[in-house]
């Protein structure tokens, strides 16, 4: 005989006695896959039509878990549901409140399905209106670096290598640097959402289900592009998540180095940008002190995004096929991961059109270094000197210039003719910041036609994304 200890669960007649209550309560996911709320009950009532059009579920019967999944939608939605630990997760939580509202047809609902293809095509939905939502930002974020760019596409700053001054480029051509990682990344994620948008439904809990339904069906009314070609992988599948994870990872880490570069640039030593107070805090010991916050989490939280696609990763590595408990465990790391990017896309959106450039400073800084130095070179090699002979000429060109504490450009001619008989008074031309940033305006070039031309063709490229 059955005990009467054994809780009343949905799936509960195999078992004799109640689950622990510790055990019910550390098993349970209700508390973390609430949130998928929304897409269970889109995909229960695309399931539920499909029923109705293959013949499992008559109309009347269809009509009325619809009705019931749609006032259950304006309960939570009016914070007047009650979530039960007991009933273990979002699904069941749902279905157990749709059976009491309407009776015997809410517990036909779940004909030819199980719940483990049940939460691998909500988290599908769930996930593709999120990377929707986050394309929307990057495009924002991208926006407004154009803005930036094109306000800025003559401002003269030191480029770096090794953090050593390079050569003079233009602060608009930098910030195109950072406009393309944010294409890159915006590429990936419409790219993850083609293999996110594959309906695993129907794979039922493993091995499809003897019940004639129609995926096609199904994945029609829930705006999916295609089903999936097999049901153990449907059901155990979470490349998916992890992929959107890696994308998150790669667009935090952008945000990351761009971050790095604010705070440098906001610092005393280089003072190139002035942050908006909004952006920024105080000290609480220090009254001088403007703290660069939001470019320092931005640069903190990487690291919780980077967690999350290595939570995933070793989640996955040892599970055999098919659905494992082991999967619960996908929900956390891939919502924080997604709200993570989410947020940090929106505060950079906001800040970059804010960012005001200290064209001085900048100027000022690319005076540092011999940044011309190769452009003397080429210079050289123009005039027939081999590049390596005319490399050697101006080593010691700076060389001379440092023990005199002299730029390049403030050596008097014969002194730079002491180096080479090929230089000559045009020399100038080359050795000046705006003549070396000018120069180099070809593919991907610094120089600021090449910089608005650029913007341009990025510009439409946006408009038609």
């Amino acid at each position: 005989m059955m005990s009467d200890q054994r809780v009343d669960k949905l799936w509960g007649g195999r078992f004799s006695e109640s689950t622990d209550a510790f055990v019910e309560a550390f098993t349970a996911s209700v508390n973390f896959d609430r949130r998928l709320y929304r897409h269970d009950i889109e995909g229960s009532k695309a399931h539920a039509r499909m029923l109705a059009h293959v013949g499992v579920l008559s109309d009347r019967e269809c009509d009325d878990i619809v009705e019931g999944l749609d006032a259950i939608l304006d309960e939570i939605e009016r914070g007047g549901f009650e979530w039960s630990v007991s009933l273990e997760d979002v699904h069941m939580n749902i279905e157990a409140r749709l059976t009491a509202r309407i009776g015997a047809a809410g517990k036909k609902l779940h004909t030819g399905r199980s719940r483990n293809d049940q939460v691998a095509t909500d988290i599908r939905l769930w996930l593709r209106d999120e990377i929707d939502g986050i394309l929307v930002v990057i495009a924002r974020a991208r926006s407004a670096l154009l803005d930036l760019a094109e306000r800025e596409a003559a401002t003269i700053m030191p480029g770096f290598t090794h953090l050593q001054v390079a050569m003079p480029i233009t602060f608009g051509h930098h910030l195109l640097a950072w406009y393309e990682m944010l294409s890159r990344d915006s590429a990936r994620l419409r790219d993850a959402r083609r293999r996110i948008n594959v309906m695993p439904l129907g794979a039922a809990a493993l091995a499809g289900t003897t019940y004639p339904i129609d995926r096609h069906y199904t994945a029609q009314l829930l705006g999916f592009e295609g089903v999936a070609a097999n049901s153990l992988d449907a059901v155990s599948d979470r490349d998916f998540a992890i992929e959107t994870c890696a994308a998150a990872a790669l667009i935090m880490t952008h945000l990351s180095r761009m971050s790095e570069e604010m705070i440098l640039w906001a610092s005393a030593q280089f003072g190139f940008v002035e942050l908006p107070d909004r952006f920024c805090t105080g000290s609480s010991i220090m009254p001088q002190k403007k703290n660069p916050d939001v470019p320092e989490l931005l640069r903190g939280k990487t690291g919780r995004v980077n967690g999350d696609l290595i939570s995933l990763l070793t989640l996955m590595k040892g599970q055999p096929l098919a659905y494992n408990k082991d999967n619960q465990e996908d929900k956390e790391p891939l919502f924080d991961a997604v709200d993570t990017v989410r947020d940090s896309l929106r505060v950079f959106a906001d800040m970059v059109p804010a960012i005001e450039p200290r064209r001085e400073r900048m100027r000022a800084a690319a005076m540092q270094g011999y940044a011309t130095a190769t452009d003397l070179a080429d210079y050289l090699v123009r005039k027939g000197v081999p590049f390596r002979d005319a490399h050697e000429v101006v080593g010691k060109a700076v060389r001379y210039g440092i023990e005199r504490h002299l730029d390049l450009s403030e050596l008097p001619l014969d002194e730079l003719q002491g180096f080479s008989d090929q230089i000559g008074p045009d020399v100038f031309d080359v050795l000046t910041l705006e003549g070396s940033v000018a120069a180099r305006g070809h593919y991907g070039g610094t120089a600021p036609d090449a910089v608005r031309a650029r913007i341009r063709e990025a510009r439409a490229a946006l408009e038609n994304e």
